[in-house]
C-alpha cells in the first residue's frame, strides 16, 4: 500500500479538528445550525492555515443529512461521497490552471442545473486570483444573484489582486497564521497517534519553521522522520535535516561582533558552510535571534512573545545586557536588508561576509545608529585605557607614546613633540620602505601601503595600521607580524625590533603619531645630545 503524506493523511474533516482558527470555525457553524447559509464566501491567507479544509468540511455540512451541532457527521451517503471525491455536488476547480473565460462559462452554464441529490451545489475555487480578468467577468453576474441551491467558496493567498466588484459580494474570512503554541500541540497529537518518538524541543522547532502553516509544519515534519526511519527525532536531527543552525552559535556570533572580531566572525561563518547549513535560513534564523535580543532589553515580561526555552531565555537576558538597544536595531536592518539581497543572490557566502564585517565595522556606515556605535566604541577605549595618545614617555605595553588616561581632558593633546634621535636601523627601514612594500604579497602589500611610519617605546619602530582587516591581520593571525619582522631585517641588515599598532582611521596616526617618513623625507637631520 502505498505511503500516504502527513499533511494529507491528517487533513481536518470535522469543524473540531480545525486549529487555529476558531473565530471562522464558530461563524459557519453558527449559520450551519442557524440556516442563514451565504451564496459566496471569500477565504483569504496565507498558505497551509486551513481555506481549502475548511470549503470541504463546509461543503460536507451543507450536504449532510444528519449535521451534529454544525458539522457533518461523516457517516452519510453525502459525506461518504463527498469524502471520497465521488460527489457531484462538490466541485474543485483549480484557477491557477483553469483560469480563461472558458472555464468560468462551463460552470456558469453547469450553475443553471440543480444537483441531482442533496442540498447544495458548492464550488470551490482554490487560487482564485488567477482568474484573468475575462473570467472575473463572467463570474460576476452569477456570483451576484446564483441559484438558492448554489455556493460559491473562492480561496486566495493574494486577496489584493481580486477585483472589489468580487470582493463586494462575498463574505470575506482572513485565515490567520496558526501559533508556534497551536501548531507544535497538533504535531505532538499526530506523533502520539502515530507512535513515533519526537522531543517536544524538535518540535517546536518544527513548528517554528512552519511559519504559521499547518501544513507546511507537517510536511517538514515527514520529511524528518523520514531521514531518521526508525530513531527518535531529536533537536540536533532536525536542524541536521532542516540545514538550520542551534541558537548557542548566535550567541558566539553576537560575541566576536560586539568584540569587532571579523576573523571570528568569518571563522564561525566557516564553520556554518562546513556544516552544510542553509544560508537563507541562517539569515532569517540570525534576524530572530536579534528580533528576540531586542524584545527582552524593551521589556521584562516577554517569556510568552519571544517563545523560547527557560535555559534560552537567561542566556538570552546576559547577552542583552551586553550590547546597547540602538547596536541591535542597526544589526536588524542590515540583516533584514540582507534577507532581501540572499534569496536570489549567486554568491550568498559573500553577502553574508560583508553583512558581518558592516557589524563589526560601524565606521563603513553613515547613518545615525553606526555614528552612535563609534562613538560608543570610542568611549569603551578610553575607559579602558586602551586608546593610544601620545604623551612624553613611553609605556612598556608598546604604544606610541603611553595610553590614554581615562579622564576626558586628557582627549585633547597638543601635537606630538619631534623625537630627539631616530636610531639608524629605524632611519634605514624608513629609507627603503618603498622596496620592502614592494617586495611584500598580497595582502599584506595593501595593508603596508597604507601603514605609517612611527616610534615606539624605547626608539622601536613602530607600524601603525587601520582597525579592522589590517589589524586583525598583523595582531590577531600568527605568523604574519613574524614575517615582516623578517622582511625588514633582511633589508637593512639588522635585527629591527617592531611594533604594531591600530588606530581608528588615517587622521588619527596624522594628528597623534609622528610620522618618520615626512621627518626623513625632509632631510631634518635631528642629532642626539
Amino acid at each position: 500500500m502505498s505511503y500516504t503524506a502527513l499533511y494529507r493523511k491528517f487533513r481536518p474533516n470535522r469543524f473540531e479538528n480545525v486549529k487555529g482558527q476558531e473565530h471562522i470555525v464558530t461563524t459557519l457553524q453558527n449559520q450551519i445550525k442557524a440556516e442563514r447559509i451565504g451564496h459566496a464566501y471569500l477565504f483569504c491567507g496565507t498558505r497551509g492555515t486551513g481555506k481549502t479544509s475548511i470549503a470541504k468540511i463546509f461543503a460536507k455540512a451543507v450536504n449532510c443529512e444528519q449535521p451534529v451541532d454544525g458539522s457533518p457527521c461523516g457517516e452519510c451517503a453525502a459525506c461518504k461521497a463527498i469524502a471520497a471525491g465521488a460527489s457531484m455536488n462538490v466541485i474543485e476547480i483549480d484557477a491557477a490552471s483553469n483560469n480563461g473565460v472558458d472555464n468560468i462559462r462551463e460552470i456558469v452554464d453547469e450553475v443553471s442545473y440543480s444537483p441531482a441529490e442533496g442540498k447544495y451545489k458548492v464550488y470551490i475555487i482554490d487560487e482564485v486570483h488567477m482568474l484573468s480578468i475575462g473570467a472575473f467577468n463572467a463570474l460576476l453576474k452569477t456570483l451576484e444573484e446564483p441559484p438558492s441551491y448554489a455556493i460559491f467558496i473562492l480561496a486566495t493567498t493574494e486577496v489584493h489582486k481580486i477585483p472589489i466588484t468580487i470582493l463586494s459580494r462575498c463574505q470575506r474570512y482572513d485565515f490567520r497564521r496558526i501559533t508556534i503554541d497551536t501548531i507544535a500541540a497538533r504535531l505532538r497529537e499526530l506523533m502520539d497517534e502515530e507512535q513515533i518518538q519526537v522531543e517536544e524541543k524538535a518540535l517546536r522547532y518544527v513548528a517554528k519553521a512552519a511559519d504559521g502553516s499547518m501544513r507546511d509544519a507537517l510536511s517538514l515534519l515527514d520529511q524528518c522522520i523520514a531521514f531518521h526511519f526508525g530513531q527518535e527525532l531529536t533537536y540536533d536531527k532536525v536542524l541536521d535535516v532542516l540545514g538550520a543552525v542551534d541558537t548557542e552559535v548566535f550567541g558566539r556570533l553576537l560575541r566576536h561582533v560586539l568584540e569587532r572580531n571579523v576573523t571570528g566572525c568569518i571563522g564561525l561563518l566557516e564553520e556554518i558552510v562546513m556544516q552544510g547549513r542553509e544560508l537563507t535560513q541562517f539569515v532569517a534564523d540570525f534576524t530572530w535571534y536579534l528580533r528576540n535580543l531586542l524584545l527582552v532589553k524593551s521589556s521584562d515580561d516577554i517569556e510568552d512573545v519571544i517563545d523560547v526555552s527557560t535555559d534560552n531565555l537567561i542566556r538570552l537576558r546576559e547577552e542583552a545586557d551586553m550590547i546597547e538597544t540602538d547596536a541591535v536595531m542597526r544589526y536588524i536592518r542590515i540583516f533584514s536588508e540582507l534577507s532581501g539581497q540572499i534569496k536570489y543572490a549567486a554568491q550568498k557566502r559573500i553577502l553574508i561576509e560583508i553583512a558581518l564585517i558592516k557589524l563589526c565595522r560601524p565606521d563603513m556606515e553613515k547613518d545615525y545608529e553606526s555614528i552612535v556605535e563609534r562613538i560608543r566604541a570610542v568611549e569603551e577605549k578610553i575607559e579602558n585605557g586602551v586608546m593610544a595618545v601620545p604623551a612624553g614617555g613611553a609605556s612598556d605595553s608598546g604604544g606610541a607614546y603611553g595610553s590614554m588616561a581615562s579622564t576626558s581632558t586628557n582627549i585633547l593633546k597638543e601635537r606630538p613633540p619631534l623625537p630627539k634621535a631616530i636610531p639608524e636601523d629605524v632611519q634605514a627601514v624608513v629609507d627603503k620602505w618603498a622596496a620592502i612594500v614592494g617586495r611584500a604579497s598580497m595582502p599584506m602589500k595593501q595593508y603596508l601601503k597604507d601603514a605609517g611610519l612611527s616610534l615606539g617605546g624605547d626608539n622601536r619602530l613602530m607600524i601603525v595600521v587601520e582597525d579592522g582587516l589590517a589589524s586583525d591581520y598583523f595582531m590577531k593571525q600568527e605568523g604574519h607580524k613574524e614575517l615582516l619582522v623578517q622582511m625588514l631585517s633582511e633589508a637593512v641588515g639588522k635585527e629591527i625590533d617592531v611594533t604594531i599598532q591600530s588606530v581608528p582611521d588615517r587622521n588619527t596616526f596624522v594628528q597623534d603619531y609622528v610620522d618618520l617618513s615626512q621627518i626623513i623625507h625632509m632631510d631634518i637631520e635631528v642629532e642626539e645630545e
